[in-house]
């Protein structure tokens, strides 16, 4: 019974010094101290070989050193041990983007957004994917669930009046870009957007063809 005891408080200070390790980890990655943050997400690894975190974490090292094919790597390993690591997907997404692979990005963006829509990181790095592909469709659907929860996050209400914009969708981008001025009354870009989408639904009342 003692035996089974100690085992038990064992456990738990391995996943209590785990858990230390990863936050300690994504501490020094916060500001930049890859060395550290590389010890100890691999100590991490160690204690509790099947939890997904320290591999994302030594994922988002390599990437911040621009080593893809490892970071890569790693996030992969955090996706097969969790399937639903969505910050995992994040990862692969992102490696993907800065090689320019839009699609593959776009396709693992959706995947984290899909398992947790609050992920501002995939949200706008979505956005930023369906700039350079011209395809906006997915991206409004999780930029408007993402704001029925946020609603009064700017950096999401101005991806998505832009977006509005490019889909020529201008009374719908008005309405967000004066949500964002009550919240926001000196927000230069949404003002000077704003100006824009004035002056394209003018020239639309006036039977403008608008390129």
């Amino acid at each position: 019974m003692d035996r089974k005891k100690n085992d038990v408080a064992e456990q738990e200070n391995t996943i209590q010094s785990y858990e230390e390790l990863q936050k300690l980890g994504d501490y020094y990655t916060s500001i930049g101290d890859y060395t550290q943050a590389q010890k100890c997400y691999g100590k991490a690894t160690s204690l509790s070989p099947d939890e997904p975190g320290p591999y994302v974490g030594l994922g988002a090292v390599d990437f911040q050193k621009n080593l893809l094919d490892d970071a890569e790597i790693a996030f992969r390993v955090a996706c097969r041990l969790a399937p639903d690591c969505s910050r995992a997907y994040a990862g692969l997404a992102m490696v993907a983007q800065r090689r320019a692979d839009y699609e593959k990005a776009l396709e693992m963006y959706l995947k984290c957004l899909e398992l947790d829509t609050d992920n501002l990181t995939a949200l706008l790095g979505l956005f930023q994917t369906s700039c350079q592909m011209g395809s906006f469709a997915k991206v409004i659907h999780y930029l408007e669930l993402y704001l029925s929860v946020h609603p009064h996050d700017n950096s999401v209400m101005f991806a998505l009046a832009a977006i509005y914009v490019k889909e020529g969708r201008f009374e719908q981008s008005r309405k967000v870009l004066l949500d964002i001025l009550t919240l926001d009354c000196g927000n230069k870009d949404a003002a000077n957007l704003l100006e824009e989408v004035e002056r394209n639904l003018a020239q639309k009342q006036a039977g403008v063809q608008i390129p």
